[in-house]
């Protein structure tokens, strides 16, 4: 289903690719109960390289400095999982989005459709967004492990051609 550019671009990628993991949340504490940031680290590793997993509050600061932090080394992907939701503390999509450059509205796109054949109207509470702040990918992505695993479903094996055109 690729187009011929598509798999041209595929062959170019590199796929050593470094990639970040935040995970945001109030209630979970420790790594140990972190699910979702559990489940993309294991699938970054079979596939990548993983710079660190970090499990921070809802802070808009926090979050800032973290992503700063992973594009000081060199990170090329940045995954979060948590705070896309409604809630008043839920401020990763504000936060994000007001770092990109550029917009990748078609992963929030197509997250939404697949989750609405998984789950129904339900969908329409995901916030999912992804873009460019200073040459690294950033995906944002809900905190449950099965919109984690719908995500990354979506985007796990582009990651390479995601980096490919970034860092043109």
């Amino acid at each position: 289903m690729k187009s011929e550019s598509a798999n041209e671009h595929q062959k170019e990628s590199s796929k050593d690719i470094l990639c970040g993991i935040i995970t945001l949340s109030d209630s979970r504490t420790s790594k140990k109960v972190d699910i979702s940031g559990k489940y993309i680290e294991n699938e970054i590793n079979t596939r990548y390289s993983l710079f660190s997993r970090e499990l921070i509050p809802d802070d808009e600061k926090k979050l800032i400095e973290t992503i700063n932090n992973m594009i000081e080394e060199n990170v090329d992907v940045i995954l979060t999982t948590g705070g896309t939701g409604l809630d008043t503390r839920d401020i990763t999509v504000e936060t994000v989005e007001s770092l990109f450059e550029k917009r990748l509205d078609g992963f929030g796109e197509i997250f939404r459709a697949k989750s609405y054949e998984e789950i129904g109207a339900a969908a329409l509470l995901s916030r999912a967004t992804a873009g460019i702040y200073k040459k690294t990918a950033i995906f944002s992505m809900p905190g449950s492990p099965n919109a984690v695993k719908t995500a990354l479903s979506i985007i796990i094996d582009e990651l390479p051609h995601f980096v490919h055109h970034v860092k043109k």
